[in-house]
C-alpha cells in the first residue's frame, strides 16, 4: 500500500486545504494512477497525522474538483477522467522566463512558479526555465513571464519560426504577475489597485486620517498600481498625501537614508498614525523604523501590509496584511497559455485579476489622538466595517 506522510499545518492556511494538495500532488507525481482506489479516510488521517474530519474535508474537496470520484460501498477512487486532462499538453513545452533581479527563493516569485508547476504537471506540459528569457532553440510553443519589467516584452525571446511558405509565426506570450497595456500580451495579476484601496479605507474606517504610503519605485507593475490605488482612495475620502509621507525605493526594502528619513517623519509632531507598506519587507521596515521612535504598534501607529508569508503571523503584534492568490494565478496563467495555443490566435490583449484576500491581525487599531488634533470622523459609504473584508 502506498503510504502518505505526516503533514505540517501552514500558518495562515486550513488544515484540510494543506491535506487536500498533498494528495492531489501524490496524485500528479504518479503514485496513484486514474482508477487507481486510495486508502480510506482512516487509514489516511493516521498516515497524514490529521483527524478524520479534516481528512474527509480534502476528500470532498477533491471529488468536487474532478481528481476523485467515490463509489458507494466501495471507496474512493482517482477519477479516469483525470488521465485524460493530463494528456491535453502533451508534447507542448513553455518557457518560463524570470527578470535578472528576480529570485524563487523570493516567497512570490516561488509561489507562482509553484503554481505554473502543478498545472503543467496536470496538463502534460514541459517546462524549461529560460537563462535571460532567450529561446536559443526556437524550441518552446509558448512563454510565461513572471512579474517581468515592460521593456521585456519588447525584446521576444524568439522572433519566430519560418512556416514552409516563409510565414513567421510567433509563440504567444502570457505575463503572470503584471499588467501591461502590450498590444496581443494576456496577463493574469492582482488586483493591486483595489488592494490598495482597500488598505486606505479600512485605515480611513479606524479613523485615521494621516496616512504614509512604503512601497517600490522599481519596474514592476505592482510598484505603479498599489501607489496609484493609495492615491486614488486617499483623493475619494478627501485627503492630501503630502510628498514627505510617500517612501519609495527601486528594491524591495528601504535603504538606509530613507528609513533615517521614515524614522524622522514618525517621531514628529504631526506624524502618521498608519502606513501602508506596499510589500511584505516594507512592512517590516516600518517595524524597526516606529520601535526606534518609540513608538507601540498599534497603539501609536497602525501598520497593514501586502503578501503573508508564514512570519507575518508571528511578528509582535502579528501584521494585518492582504494574502496574494498566487499559486492560482500560476495555474491560470499555465492553462491560459496553453488555450491560447489550442484556440483561435486573436491577439487581443487581455487581463484577469485576482482578489487579494484581506487578513486581519492586530497591527491596526483606532486613530490615536495627537497633541492639538480635532476629532475627525470619516464616513466612507462603499467601505466596509473593520473586520468584514476578509
Amino acid at each position: 500500500m502506498i503510504e502518505l506522510k505526516n503533514i505540517s499545518p501552514q500558518p495562515g492556511r486550513p488544515l484540510y486545504a494543506v491535506v487536500k494538495d498533498a494528495i492531489r500532488a501524490a496524485i500528479d507525481a504518479g503514485r496513484f494512477q486514474p482508477g487507481d482506489q486510495l486508502p480510506s479516510t482512516k487509514t489516511l488521517s493516521d498516515q497524514m497525522s490529521v483527524s478524520l474530519v479534516t481528512a474527509h474535508r480534502a476528500l470532498q474537496e477533491l471529488v468536487a474538483s474532478g481528481v476523485l470520484r467515490r463509489g458507494q460501498g466501495k471507496g474512493t477512487f482517482v477519477h479516469e477522467e483525470y488521465g485524460q486532462t493530463v494528456r491535453r499538453g502533451l508534447g507542448q513545452r513553455f518557457g518560463l522566463v524570470f527578470h535578472a533581479e528576480s529570485s524563487l527563493a523570493d516567497a512570490y516569485n516561488g509561489q507562482i512558479f509553484e503554481g505554473v508547476r502543478r498545472e503543467a504537471n496536470e496538463l502534460g506540459i514541459d517546462l524549461v526555465l529560460l537563462r535571460y528569457g532567450e529561446d536559443w532553440r526556437n524550441e518552446c510553443h509558448g512563454y510565461l513571464y513572471v512579474n517581468p519589467y515592460e521593456d521585456q516584452l519588447s525584446k521576444p525571446a524568439r522572433a519566430g519560426k519560418r512556416g514552409p511558405t516563409g510565414d513567421e509565426s510567433k509563440a504567444p506570450v502570457m505575463v503572470v504577475g503584471a499588467t501591461f497595456n502590450t498590444p496581443g500580451v494576456q496577463c493574469v495579476d492582482t488586483d493591486n489597485v483595489g488592494l490598495a484601496k482597500t488598505a486606505v479605507r479600512y485605515l480611513l474606517e479606524l479613523g485615521h486620517r494621516e496616512i504614509a504610503f512604503i512601497g517600490g519605485a522599481g519596474k514592476v507593475s505592482n510598484d505603479r498600481d498599489r501607489l496609484a490605488g493609495f492615491l486614488e482612495a486617499c483623493a475619494e475620502a478627501g485627503i492630501s498625501t503630502p510628498v514627505n509621507r510617500i517612501f519609495r525605493n527601486s528594491g524591495w526594502r528601504l535603504d538606509e537614508s530613507q528609513r533615517v528619513s521614515l524614522e524622522a517623519e514618525l517621531g514628529s509632531a504631526n506624524r502618521p498614525t498608519a502606513v501602508f507598506a506596499a510589500g511584505y519587507h516594507f512592512a517590516l521596515d516600518t517595524f524597526s523604523a516606529a520601535a526606534s521612535v518609540g513608538l507601540r504598534v498599534p497603539q501609536d501607529l497602525s501598520i497593514i501590509g501586502v503578501d503573508d508569508p508564514p512570519s507575518a503571523s508571528f511578528l509582535n503584534p502579528p501584521l494585518t496584511t492582504f494574502r496574494q492568490m498566487l499559486i492560482e494565478m500560476g495555474r491560470a496563467a499555465a492553462r491560459k497559455l496553453l488555450d491560447s495555443i489550442d484556440g483561435p490566435k486573436s491577439g487581443v490583449r487581455s487581463v484577469e485579476t485576482f482578489p487579494a484576500e484581506f487578513v486581519e491581525r492586530l497591527s491596526c487599531a483606532a486613530a490615536p489622538m495627537l497633541p492639538g488634533a480635532a476629532t475627525i470622523s470619516t464616513k466612507l459609504g462603499a467601505a466596509h466595517p473593520p473586520g468584514s473584508l476578509r
